[in-house]
């Protein structure tokens, strides 16, 4: 599975993106997949995280309310709504597939990533 992300950007505060995290090769339909994000010198943090079906999703509570996370089997694709955004949002977003068929948030469970996309939000 590969994976690939994109939608990032510079935006300021208050402002929305939408992030987007596709699949190629062998698909990730019946794959969890999640969302975590990374500042330089920092640990990788879980943002969120969606069953294979779409039909659980977990959320840190830093974004709760804020984000949204969806998928569109069909198209191979997760998304990441992400509104309201904040300074301290500003980090590299990666997507991951889960090894099993639901979103966890423990970065081991995830056995596949994508090569992240850059969030930068002024305030």
């Amino acid at each position: 599975v590969q994976l690939q992300a994109s939608g990032g950007g510079l935006v300021q505060a208050g402002d929305s993106l939408r992030l987007s995290c596709v699949s190629s090769g062998r698909t990730f339909s019946n794959n969890g997949v999640g969302w975590f994000r990374q500042v330089p010198g920092k640990e990788r943090e879980f943002v969120s995280a969606i069953s294979w079906n779409g039909g659980s999703t977990l959320y840190a509570d830093s974004v709760k309310g804020r984000f949204t996370i969806s998928r569109d089997r069909a198209k191979n694709t997760v998304y990441l709504q992400m509104n309201s955004l904040k300074a301290e949002d500003t980090a590299i977003y990666y997507c991951a597939a889960n090894r099993g068929s639901w979103g966890s948030r423990g970065a081991s469970e995830y056995a596949y990533w994508g090569q992240g996309t850059q969030v930068t939000v002024s305030s």
